[in-house]
């Protein structure tokens, strides 16, 4: 597999105003190409996802912040739920009055993209990097689950300041990026960790945090299969430690009209070490 350029194109900063709350969101490529909607996964924000849109420099690509995560606003009257956050979703594609486009999600996003499918958006073709297809408190990953969900509930019950020092602690921002990060190239591993160290901690408050973590462990795609009426490509990790191929397959069969596509040897960061696969893989359904 190719090494990705880390060069990136930062984009243009865009903000709307979506349930109440101030949207920021970065378009990237050519105002006048097919247009692509990327959201980015938990604790992640439109940095996450610019390798990928550099990679389609002839589409109209627009990158939201999530509400609670990197410039953009919490929820003021919802829990950071799937239903609200699809909901949220919804009226950002409505606000911004996108017609015909090819929505995406990674990792946490695909939950939302799932969420949002139940509701009046009809995107042309759907694109899920790294689904959430396996529950995460099951299998022999969930001891990390737990673990985590602990971790986030501690932070939530401390003083703010202490709180906050502890989500935003480096040395386990750090021991996050190490447990995801596959790649065996030392550049791109250390960029990564930069990546993270960056942006894994921009987010709006401890509660909202803790919100999308348990957001984020509720559900599965599989279980929103039937708002998967359109052409949908699932882009696999092959050695993903958050959802295993073996449950990935099993989705793709699931759903109506899909096809899987697996980057070898990448876990569940392809964005970062796959962004190429990641982005062949939507021009594959929208040109």
């Amino acid at each position: 597999m190719a090494k990705p350029s880390l060069e990136t194109d930062t984009g243009r900063r865009h903000t709307a105003l979506v349930q109440g709350g101030e949207c920021a969101y970065w378009r990237y490529g050519k105002p006048e190409g097919k247009t692509v909607v990327l959201i980015h996964g938990f604790r992640g924000d439109h940095h996450g996802l610019e390798l990928i849109a550099n990679h389609l420099a002839n589409f109209d690509v627009i990158v939201p912040d999530l509400p609670g995560f990197g410039d953009s606003e919490a929820l003021r009257d919802a829990r950071h739920d799937l239903d609200a956050l699809g909901a949220w979703l919804r009226e950002f594609i409505l606000t911004l009055n996108v017609d015909r486009y090819t929505l995406v999600g990674h990792s946490f996003g695909t939950l939302v993209v799932a969420s949002a499918l139940s509701g009046d958006i009809t995107p042309n073709r759907v694109v899920l990097i790294n689904p959430i297809s396996a529950p995460a408190l099951e299998g022999p990953k969930g001891i990390l689950s737990k673990f985590a969900h602990l971790y986030y509930l501690t932070a939530q019950s401390l003083p703010s300041s202490f709180g906050n020092a502890l989500l935003k602690n480096r040395v386990m921002v750090r021991a996050m990026s190490g447990v995801m990060a596959k790649t065996n190239d030392k550049q791109l591993r250390a960029w990564i960790h930069e990546q993270h160290a960056l942006y894994f901690s921009n987010f709006a408050n401890r509660e909202a945090l803790l919100e999308m973590f348990e957001a984020s462990i509720s559900a599965t795609v599989p279980q929103y299969a039937d708002n998967f009426t359109m052409q949908t490509v699932i882009v696999a990790g092959e050695i993903d430690d958050i959802t295993p191929l073996e449950k990935q397959l099993r989705l793709t069969a699931a759903l109506a009209d899909s096809k899987l596509v697996v980057a070898e040897g990448v876990g569940h960061l392809t964005h970062y070490e796959a962004p190429t696969l990641a982005a062949s893989a939507i021009r594959s359904v929208t040109e």
